[in-house]
């Protein structure tokens, strides 16, 4: 029984750091954000979570700190499952009602904007990790102001664009769509319902029809042009995003956070088939894992059995020929 004891500690010391390698090699912070139009948290990151540039990027880190936007590909609600306008409160869209990120909420009419122009567009959306799901893209009606709090009825009842797992290019999901005509200043708000997960994530990105007139409230300035961060941008604060994603579930307050069992088919595209996640949906959201997690962890603990066997049974013929 010893010499069983020992092969099998052996076995487990010597290959739990491979089976650890194995397990940690998901991704940890798996989540996205709109480059182009660039999204509000994505301008105002690019712009210097510490020292943003413009007006409105340095009012929302006032409100909500420089954290969020260090944490600006996780604008999420872990239990969404496709009743984002039901659990996010108006007001609170461009947050996804997460108090954190509550600064993206700010009516203002000086936000970095993106020039749109109505017609064919090319979207794309940077995923710092992939998910299936469904994307669906909302503009703002005629009227919009931008001075007032963000509400669902100032977005039309339909996306002008929705796709289901469109085609990843070099890190970033990729889409047409047909833009409506506008004109002035207008917001572009995008879902991205997992069907893998309840979990969604949500941007605000601030556009330009022709001249910039504030929208209907009117602004004193132009607003300056939004831009996408760098790779290098995203690699250089990539240490200081909150990696483990489990606080956001119980920092959000309001309809928006609350914690629920995952709900059925719905708005957004989200589980077309009616069926289950594979996996646990609430423990995915956290992780920012997929449907990946579970095999991986199997691998790992199979791994870990098939060491222990064969040291088990080298030292078992070692001790039976010392016997012969």
């Amino acid at each position: 029984m010893t010499a069983r004891r020992t092969a099998t500690g052996i076995a487990l010391f010597g290959l739990a750091p491979l089976a650890l390698t194995v397990l940690t090699a998901t991704p940890a912070a798996a989540h996205g954000s709109m480059s182009d139009p660039v999204s509000r948290v994505s301008a105002c990151y690019a712009e210097g979570p510490e020292s943003p540039k413009s007006a409105a990027c340095k009012a929302a880190v006032q409100v909500g700190g420089a954290q969020a936007l260090y944490d600006w590909n996780a604008v999420r609600d872990g239990n969404a499952g496709g009743t984002s306008r039901q659990r996010i409160p108006d007001g609170k869209l461009c947050s996804a009602g997460n108090d954190e990120y509550k600064g993206l909420d700010l009516p203002r009419a000086d936000w970095p904007a993106t020039p749109m122009k109505a017609g064919k567009h090319t979207f794309r959306y940077k995923a710092t990790a992939p998910h299936k799901g469904t994307f669906a893209l909302y503009l703002t009606k005629d009227g919009y102001d931008p001075t007032k709090p963000l509400k669902w009825s100032d977005l039309e009842a339909k996306p002008f664009a929705e796709v289901t797992n469109p085609t990843l290019t070099d890190g970033s999901y990729v889409f047409d769509g047909t833009v409506p005509a506008r004109s002035g200043r207008h917001l572009i708000y995008s879902i991205w319902q997992r069907s893998d997960s309840p979990e969604a994530f949500y941007t605000c990105s601030d556009v330009v029809f022709g001249k910039d007139n504030g929208g209907a409230g009117g602004a004193s300035t132009p607003a300056p042009t939004a831009s996408a961060p760098t790779d290098h941008q995203i690699a250089a604060g990539a240490d200081r995003s909150s990696m483990d994603m489990s606080h956001h579930d119980h920092a959000m307050t309001g309809t928006g956070g609350q914690d629920a069992p995952a709900a059925g088919n719905s708005a957004g595209g989200a589980h077309p088939d009616g069926a289950a996640a594979p996996v646990d949906g609430k423990h995915l959201a956290k992780t920012g894992g997929d449907g990946s997690t579970a095999p991986l962890a199997i691998g790992g603990a199979a791994v870990l059995a098939l060491g222990a066997g064969v040291l088990f049974a080298a030292t078992r013929r070692r001790a039976a020929r010392h016997q012969g």
